[in-house]
């Protein structure tokens, strides 16, 4: 096994955000919804295992769909944020939370299918209609679009600026169709997703490395 091909498959022994978040990623509407809200939550600055861990809360206190969220009162909302130790940002993305169920519901009837296909599949467009979330700019959209292509196939091979970024640390190729030679089609969004862990320093460089020298 070459060393790009040790360190690749290091990589994807790692979970994505998604499944941290406990969202069993599918191309359903509950799901999609579920990774959105994972999404807002990770767009502010603070740590992703923070963001993770207040998505799990949200989701067991039963906001995992649109209609429940947008139905929940904003001190609701607030109160849950506070049990994922989401506190320094919990009252804006409280309202946030509120708006962008809303407007999920208002515009794509709670089903980000229709959002996908509005977009004809095209990620220049989606992440057009997905920064129109509050809350949700560039990276968040970057965010969304690397989970989402393990259901989404016609997005594959999406990395962002922070996957190049990882990729580059590691000595991998930093072309994306050269990276998404190393995996198969339907694990490239597991591939992103670990290399964005050592972009963020989540993870070391240095032990994905040693790691994939000792498989």
């Amino acid at each position: 096994m070459g060393h790009h091909q040790a360190l690749a498959r290091t990589l994807l022994t790692r979970r994505t955000y998604a499944e941290q978040a406990g969202i069993a990623l599918a191309d359903r509407p509950a799901p999609l919804y579920r990774l959105l809200v994972l999404v807002t939550l990770l767009s502010a600055r603070i740590r992703a295992q923070v963001g993770v861990a207040t998505a799990r809360a949200l989701f067991a206190a039963g906001y995992g769909t649109p209609q429940a969220m947008e139905a929940a009162n904003w001190q609701e909302r607030v109160d849950t944020l506070g049990r994922g130790h989401y506190r320094r940002y919990d009252e804006q993305t409280a309202t946030m939370l509120g708006s962008g169920a809303r407007l999920c519901l208002e515009r794509w009837h709670g089903d980000l299918r229709q959002l996908h296909r509005e977009a004809a599949g095209e990620p220049a467009q989606l992440r057009r209609l997905l920064t129109a979330f509050p809350g949700i700019g560039p990276v968040g959209a970057d965010i969304f679009l690397r989970e989402v292509q393990s259901v989404w196939p016609e997005l594959r091979p999406y990395a962002d600026r922070r996957t190049v970024t990882a990729a580059r640390r590691l000595g991998l190729p930093t072309s994306t169709d050269r990276l998404a030679r190393l995996v198969d089609d339907v694990d490239f969004g597991r591939l992103a997703s670990a290399l964005v862990r050592v972009a963020l320093g989540e993870e070391s460089a240095g032990q994905i490395s040693r790691d994939a020298a000792d498989r």
